[in-house]
């Protein structure tokens, strides 16, 4: 007998019920994964008592499963507010994955070369659940710049680089991503979304002024992966006295650039 065996099939339970839909149940790593999605949907650090709250779980049964996440090293906790936070360990664990590998060691040449050409920074784009993750970023040698750090997240429908990664998806894969967008998302938003990213797949590219950041001009351009983007590779575009590019050039390097890394992967991982 296998350690489930004894298990009910069904076990629903307050912070359980539907996401075990397997045969097989195992309900205190069900308990540590749901803490793990918490404080990535959260996105800021939780006290043990607002975990609990918020998985309607006791202290008694979540006390020992956050410190064993934090013993293994996926959480960490703040002196300052005892809230509990993830580290960057799953992060890195994803990042060791061969097709995430091989993508990110194939581009960090050629957005080292993009980067010295144009003298602007460059960063290289990921979906992850309904929003962009930079995983890799490029500094230019210029005494001026600006650089988006790795790990940094948005919603897919706030940012250039999802616009461009939604863009050059298939249709099926469209309405999943769409379907992970958040249930209050604004429909008009959401339209404009769709409407952005038909044209940035009708030009091969999207541009538009930072929502974030006054005087920055985000270009993207996709890095395809048979027939869908598998990354976006983003210049955050800053205009100063000593410009190597104007954004029209600079937007031609780029797009030139996300080409030939497209060339250089290989085509049957499409799981990125």
């Amino acid at each position: 007998m296998n350690d489930f065996d004894d298990l009910p099939e069904n076990d629903g339970d307050a912070a359980g019920e539907g996401r075990g839909a397997g045969k097989y149940r195992a309900p205190a790593l069900e308990k540590g994964l749901d803490v793990i999605a918490l404080l990535v949907d959260v996105g800021h650090p939780l006290t043990m008592t607002e975990i609990c709250q918020r998985l309607g779980r006791s202290q008694g049964e979540m006390f020992r499963m956050v410190q064993v996440l934090q013993a293994r090293g996926f959480v960490e906790q703040d002196r300052a507010t005892d809230g509990y936070y993830l580290t960057d360990l799953l992060f890195t664990m994803a990042m060791r994955q061969p097709p995430t590998q091989s993508l990110v060691e194939v581009a960090l040449p050629r957005m080292r070369a993009l980067a010295m050409e144009i003298g602007q920074s460059c960063h290289l784009v990921f979906h992850s659940r309904g929003e962009i993750v930079v995983v890799a970023r490029m500094e230019s040698n210029e005494q001026i710049g600006f650089s988006v750090r790795i790990g940094h997240r948005l919603p897919l429908q706030q940012s250039v680089s999802g616009t461009v990664l939604f863009g050059f998806q298939p249709e099926d894969m469209r309405r999943m991503w769409l379907d992970l967008l958040p249930k209050n998302a604004d429909p008009e938003e959401v339209a404009a979304f769709v409407e952005r990213a038909d044209a940035a797949r009708e030009k091969g590219y999207a541009r538009a002024a930072s929502s974030f950041v006054s005087g920055i001009s985000d270009i993207s351009a996709p890095i395809m992966r048979g027939d869908r983007a598998a990354a976006a590779l983003t210049v955050p575009f800053i205009r100063h006295a000593n410009l190597r590019h104007t954004i029209g050039s600079t937007t031609e390097v780029l797009t030139e650039t996300a080409r030939q890394i497209s060339d250089l992967l290989p085509h049957a991982d499409s799981r990125v």
